[in-house]
């Protein structure tokens, strides 16, 4: 049976990465002014949800986006007026139907974009922050005043406001409900823990990366952990003990066991079970799960712990192979990432 072996550097381009915070770091070290436009409001169709952002430096350099193609023009004027002036500026746009249609989109809609000069002497220790965050996986909002742009940044382990916790639970970016201040959520990218390096988990770990989560792949068994068959980056060989102390199983997290086998299985969901992770998953029968259950309870699970797996995995899509069993267990991390708020 053929095996699914990951993209490397070898089998294709190189990736040119256009990331706008990374930009205006390079902008700003180099001493040219810079601006950052972001999303704060969306209705209708806008393809930029709240939250997306593009950073523009003097001649009209930019990355990122704010829209289709529809508005950035226009932001890139008014950035280059705010540069000028310090004075930050809320931009609102009526895309017609046909001006999205040119543009590739389906139909019109709204959006506002609030525009604001970045000043070196602070903003640099400012996006270090938002840097640091990120790779610590820590959910931070910044909260950011539309009349000013003075900024705060509230982590999500000290926040107490009910529409700060809200934004960190559903990882979403908005404007607050006094409408004057927008509420900048930025949580760890989602992330899939597979323990079983398998057949399956070979299409789900390749699926799961195109989709945009941060994926690793947890086997003891060197056979299957192998880097023939799994992206080296990836792979953590070894017991679940032993992986899961290498990266915590946080509430951005959904964990899968697909082994098969119960020891590795039963020590992977042990900790999965006592972890704030989002989604739990494993493979196996009804029949199979029933067992397990009657393990994890003689381990001290209660029935409320235990109805946290999903098992048999995946959506009920009569999926037969590999390749549609991973993309019935995807579809239902997706769900639960998108419908089942983060404690």
């Amino acid at each position: 049976m053929n095996e699914i072996r990951p993209h490397t550097a070898e089998s294709r381009a190189e990736t040119i990465v256009t990331e706008p915070r990374a930009a205006a770091r390079s902008w700003l070290k180099a001493g040219r002014p810079v601006a950052i436009a972001t999303v704060i409001n969306t209705w209708g169709s806008a393809p930029v949800r709240p939250g997306g952002q593009m950073a523009i430096a003097d001649v009209e350099e930019f990355q990122g986006s704010v829209s289709g193609g529809c508005v950035e023009a226009d932001v890139i004027a008014a950035a280059l007026d705010v540069i000028e002036s310090g004075k930050p500026e809320t931009l609102s746009f009526g895309i017609s139907d046909e001006t999205a249609w040119r543009s590739g989109l389906a139909c019109g809609g709204k959006i506002r974009v609030h525009v604001v000069r970045l000043d070196p002497k602070v903003d640099l220790a400012y996006l270090d922050r938002l840097d640091a965050a990120a790779t610590e996986r820590e959910a931070i909002v910044v909260k950011t005043r539309l009349s000013d742009g003075q900024r705060q940044i509230v982590s999500g382990s000290n926040a107490t406001d009910p529409e700060i916790k809200e934004a960190l639970r559903r990882g979403r970016s908005a404007v607050d409900a006094s409408g004057e201040t927008f509420l900048y959520a930025l949580t760890p990218p989602p992330r899939i823990i597979i323990v079983g390096a398998t057949h399956i988990a070979q299409h789900l770990a390749t699926m799961a990366t195109a989709a945009g989560y941060d994926v690793k792949v947890l086997d003891p068994r060197s056979a299957f952990a192998s880097p023939a068959r799994f992206d080296p980056s990836q792979l953590v060989a070894g017991w679940p003990e032993d992986g899961f102390a290498k990266f915590a199983a946080d509430p951005f997290s959904a964990i899968v066991t697909l082994t098969h086998v119960d020891q590795i299985d039963d020590e992977a969901l042990t900790i999965a079970l006592k972890s704030p992770c989002r989604y739990i998953g494993s493979l196996g029968s009804r029949k199979t799960h029933a067992k397990r259950v009657a393990r994890l309870k003689e381990a001290g699970f209660s029935d409320a712990d235990i109805e946290r797996i999903h098992a048999p995995v995946g959506l009920n899509i009569a999926a037969e192979t590999p390749g549609e069993i991973a993309t019935s267990i995807l579809a239902q991390i997706i769900a639960a990432f998108r419908k089942e708020p983060a404690e």
